[in-house]
This record gives C-alpha cells, sequence and structure tokens, in this order.
C-alpha cells in the first residue's frame, strides 16, 4: 500500500489538528478518502491518501 501526502500542518499551531482535520474533511467531500496522520519525526500533522498497489498476476 503507498501513501500520498496532500498536505502538511504543522503541529505547533494554534489550533493543533483542527486545520488538517477541516481539510481532509473537504477532500472526503471531494469522494477523496483523506485522512490524518501525525509524523512525529516532522512534528506535523499530514494529510494522506492511502492507494492499494496494484495485484501483480502470478504467471505459472
Amino acid at each position: 500500500m503507498s501513501r500520498t501526502v496532500l498536505e502538511r500542518f504543522p503541529a505547533g499551531g494554534p489550533r493543533g489538528s483542527w486545520p488538517a482535520e477541516e481539510f481532509a474533511g473537504a477532500r472526503r467531500d471531494e469522494g477523496v478518502p483523506a485522512r490524518v496522520v501525525m509524523d512525529l519525526e516532522s512534528d506535523a500533522f499530514l494529510v494522506i491518501v492511502e492507494q492499494r498497489a496494484p495485484e501483480r498476476s502470478r504467471e505459472g
């Protein structure tokens, strides 16, 4: 499974994760399955979309 980062929001902002949650909610309203995760290393909230890798066919 791969992840695409749509947007980054600093965790130290005065509104916390709200801007990221609002952005993700707007993307979900558009039909994009976005969600918010915390990246501890960069101290940021990331809005991501997970995508399944295409299944590889087995040739026998």
